[in-house]
This record gives C-alpha cells, structure tokens and sequence, in this order.
C-alpha cells in the first residue's frame, strides 16, 4: 500500500508547511488534485485567521518595541 503522490503533496509535507509558511503555502493545498474543494475551503479560512492573528501579534510587538525605544531615549 504505497502512496504514489509526489513528496510534496504528501498530508505531512503540506501539513508542515502550512504550520510554518501559513498563507505562502496555500497553493501547495489548492493545486492539490488530493484535497476536495470543501477541504480547501476550510484550511484556506484557517490559515488567513491564523496569519490575520499573526499580524495583528507582529504589529503589536513593533509598536512595544517603539514604545520602548520611546522609553529608554
């Protein structure tokens, strides 16, 4: 029982990307002929909630920082 699928449209090749690169690694699901398009559609949704939160941390640091920067003059 092998999997014929090339090593990067395996589950855990695109899994690990998605988890580390969020919305770069989004064609790696969607030109995917092993995924239905509702499978699709959900870790779409998922990944640019997770990267919307992600920036919204990153901005938040980046003006901490400044705050600190402010701070420290």
């Amino acid at each position: 029982m092998s999997d014929e699928r090339p090593w990067y449209l395996k589950d855990g090749t695109v899994i690990l990307a998605v988890l580390s690169l969020l919305v770069v690694a989004l064609p790696l699901v969607w030109f995917s002929p092993y995924y239905s398009t509702r499978r699709k559609v959900i870790v779409s949704v998922i990944v640019l909630v997770a990267t919307y939160f992600t920036w919204q941390g990153t901005v938040g640091a980046f003006k901490m920082l400044g705050s600190y920067s402010d701070f420290l003059k």
